[in-house]
């Protein structure tokens, strides 16, 4: 049954010339909506020919590539190592810009927990709490993200299938149920790093996330072992 969603609308657009510290550059046209039921500042960026405004350019006749990403602002502004959420929006940015698309930057910092609690739950991880568990000794759920928003702004866009870009098989199952079309789910790649492995391990074990690993990432780094062991054991549960 397809959900019946408030209306939200598009508020204002701006075009933003996107640049990263690896030198990557690409315009984005900036979209932000009045209607959101949170009522937070959720943010679309419309990139390769979805970053062009103008009436006389067509959309492209292929299913946009979309990537809801949530904030992180310790991995996304400061390059944190404890995760791979900036690497991912690195890698999602240009992946998109070459196939046309939207990237929609959700507010959810510390998978909807907030950015204080995120921080409250690397104590927690540095005495030996997963990330899951962590947020749980805090009174939150494991994930508390809500894919409403993203729903409403594709809608305004216009945007009733995608291919969604993302490992999380949560956000295809929401994103369905909100009424939304996923055709394709496009895995992202595998952002690994000594600091991160155990966290990596644990969204493949307990969150189900569809991380593509083998003995070696693309940079030749071994994948540790306590992460190949966690993901053979969900795949065998699987």
């Amino acid at each position: 049954m397809r959900a019946t969603l408030p209306e939200a609308t598009v508020r204002r657009q701006v075009m933003i010339p996107l640049r990263f510290a690896d030198g990557y550059s690409t315009p984005a046209r900036v979209l932000t909506f009045d209607g959101l039921v949170d009522g937070l500042e959720h943010l679309a960026l419309g990139l390769g020919r979805y970053a062009d405004a103008s009436p006389s350019v067509a959309p492209p006749a292929t299913v946009p590539l979309v990537r809801p990403h949530s904030e992180c602002l310790t991995g996304d502004v400061f390059g944190s190592q404890r995760c791979d959420c900036g690497p991912q929006l690195r890698e999602a940015v240009e992946r998109i810009a070459e196939a046309d698309g939207y990237l929609l930057y959700l507010r959810q910092e510390g998978r909807g927990i907030g950015l204080y609690n995120k921080l409250d739950a690397y104590l927690l991880q540095d005495e030996g709490l997963d990330t899951y568990d962590a947020n749980l000794a805090l009174g939150h759920g494991e994930d508390e993200r809500d894919y409403t928003v993203a729903a409403q702004m594709l809608a305004a866009l216009g945007v009733p299938t995608l291919a969604l870009l993302s490992n999380n098989p949560d956000k295809a199952a929401q994103l369905t149920r909100l009424g939304v079309t996923v055709a394709a789910q496009v895995p992202t790649g595998v952002h690994l790093s000594p600091t991160n492995a155990g966290y990596l391990a644990t969204k493949a074990w307990r969150g189900a996330h569809t991380l593509r690993l083998a003995p070696t990432d693309h940079r030749g780094l071994a994948a540790p072992a306590n992460l190949r062991q966690a993901v053979g054991r969900r795949r065998a549960e699987q």
